[in-house]
């Protein structure tokens, strides 16, 4: 597993080499520009260049130079982010609960009544509970028509993370929102060896378009000791569903008589939810207000001991970075720009006419 020690280095030697990028691209403009205006005709720069240079500067060998000394710097970059190699796998004891985040990815989450919309509204709250987590395990579920588990149960935070990020409304053919689909496949993500305390965020809109949830289901987590925490995410006086082409609003969904739909938020079927398991139900329309409550309901929760395998002993790869860049300097600097006699005879930059 690689780790980097100081990350911020990666996105400050990207944007080292963009402004690299239009320096030399500037600078070859101007250098343009000058000769353009030292001859104007175009026969004529020919033979006077032929005067100045001749052995003639490559067409290629330019924009060669710069990828290389590029690459060096960003070289560069990576070494001073430090990366690092977890050398050996072991197994450590912790201290938490297990937490699953069940977020809705139905069409109505798209509806902006909440800025910018409600599914990533949504992501930005699960998100910011995990940024304040500390050893507690966490997992991800998708729902809409169907469930489909996203995250198994991990202590992987960097992953959980970046898996969030990739959930969308499309990623789910089957529409509708199943909420009972996605308590029962919650269920089945807790490990029944570790009794460890279990809370299911469940963070929707409400409209559960695949009817009601079975008493069943309710009994089933309760007794499981799962407490249910939901997020309402919405407006009650509702918004249009906005269908969207590349960023552009095309129009906005409508019912098979062409009425405009409009998805209103449903807390009622939320707050009987965490009623019924013994959690709460909050409203998700102030981020930091959420976080904040959800935190403080992870902090009353009494913390179980578990096992977690770990990456550790680290070591320090930054030397190899180092040494890259430095060869690739070494080549830019004995690489001229001009055209060089045995180079011109493998042709490899196309310098034959």
């Amino acid at each position: 597993m690689i780790k980097y020690q100081v990350s911020q280095f990666l996105i400050y030697g990207a944007f080292c080499i963009a402004f690299l990028f239009v320096v030399f691209q500037s600078y070859r403009i101007w250098q343009y520009k000058k000769l353009k205006a030292l001859v104007l005709n175009n026969a004529i720069r020919k033979v006077v260049l032929n005067r100045l240079a001749p052995n003639k500067m490559s067409k290629s060998k330019h924009w060669l130079k710069f990828s290389i000394f590029t690459l060096a710097i960003y070289a560069l970059f990576i070494a001073l982010a430090n990366p690092q190699i977890g050398t050996s796998l072991q197994t450590v004891k912790r201290e938490g609960i297990d937490i699953v985040f069940a977020i809705d990815v139905s069409k109505s989450m798209l509806a902006e009544d909440i800025a910018p919309n409600r599914i990533e509204k949504a992501k930005r709250i699960v998100s910011e509970v995990i940024n304040n987590l500390a050893s507690d395990r966490v997992g991800i579920i998708a729902y809409a028509g169907g469930a489909f588990p996203q995250l198994p149960i991990t202590t992987d935070y960097a992953a959980a993370k970046m898996f969030l990020q990739s959930m969308n409304t499309d990623m789910l053919s089957s529409q509708g929102t199943a909420i009972g689909g996605a308590i029962n496949l919650a269920s089945q993500y807790f490990d029944d060896d570790q009794q460890t305390n279990r809370v299911l965020l469940l963070i929707s809109d409400g409209e559960d378009h695949a009817g009601a949830i079975e008493n069943q289901v309710l009994q089933n987590a309760f007794e499981n000791n799962i407490q249910i925490f939901t997020i309402g995410i919405g407006e009650e006086k509702g918004a249009p569903i906005p269908i969207k082409k590349n960023g552009v609003l095309q129009s906005f969904k409508k019912d098979g008589e062409g009425q405009v739909v409009i998805s209103k938020l449903n807390p009622s079927i939320l707050q009987e939810i965490a009623l019924r398991t013994n959690g709460a139900y909050i409203s998700g329309n102030n981020t930091e207000e959420v976080v904040a409550e959800i935190g403080s309901i992870i902090d009353k929760i009494d913390k179980t001991e578990f096992e977690a395998k770990e990456f550790a002993s680290y070591k320090d790869q930054f030397q190899w970075l180092i040494g890259i860049a430095l060869v690739l300097l070494v080549i830019d600097s004995l690489m001229l720009e001009r055209k060089t006699s045995w180079i011109k005879k493998l042709n490899l930059f196309n310098e034959k006419r």
